[in-house]
């Protein structure tokens, strides 16, 4: 049996990571999952980013387990069982990392090893990713690449997540999947 995918999509403190955070510790006081993981993707290049951080940390419960891990999702992926809940915060700072520390062939190579630990992990899985391709098309080129590698990225994780939700000022809306 494989694990649960969801992917959580939403603007800037839109309450994406809230409702991943708690959806994922209703999972583990209903007992679907025996351990909580929270994989953060950041890095605290600044000051600003070291606050975002801080907030985040500050406000998570003590029932998760921190993973900071910027690029190797995939390999976070293959060392979780069906016990595990994941929460992965966030998929547009991977790859913002892929595009700006890595090349072109490693980040491809990359983004199809996390599709493939996707479909074949056991442990229940939320994804959450902020959603870029409402706006104008940006000027710079590497502005441009980053929106498009964003959407075909949530296409393809849409297309085998069991549950994709869009949030907006709080509030969910169901664009895949029912109840949890």
């Amino acid at each position: 049996m494989t694990g649960r995918v969801e992917l959580i999509l939403g603007g800037a403190r839109s309450g994406k990571s809230r409702l991943g955070e708690q959806r994922a510790e209703r999972w583990l006081r209903d007992g679907k999952v025996a351990r909580l993981f929270y994989v953060a993707t950041a890095h605290p290049g600044d000051e600003e980013m070291a606050a975002r951080i801080a907030h985040h940390q500050a406000t998570r419960t003590s029932y998760w387990q921190l993973i900071e891990e910027p690029w190797a999702l995939d390999q976070v992926l293959s060392t979780l069982g069906p016990d595990d809940g994941v929460l992965i915060d966030c998929l547009t700072l991977w790859l913002t990392t892929a595009l700006c520390d890595y090349s072109d062939s490693a980040f491809q190579h990359k983004r199809a090893a996390l599709l493939s630990a996707l479909k074949s992990s056991h442990a229940q899985v939320i994804l959450i990713s902020n959603e870029v391709g409402h706006g104008i098309v940006p000027l710079g080129e590497l502005s441009r690449r980053f929106v498009d590698e964003a959407g075909w990225l949530h296409q393809d994780i849409a297309a085998l997540a069991d549950k994709v939700d869009f949030v907006m000022a709080g509030l969910p809306l169901t664009l895949k999947g029912g109840e949890i």
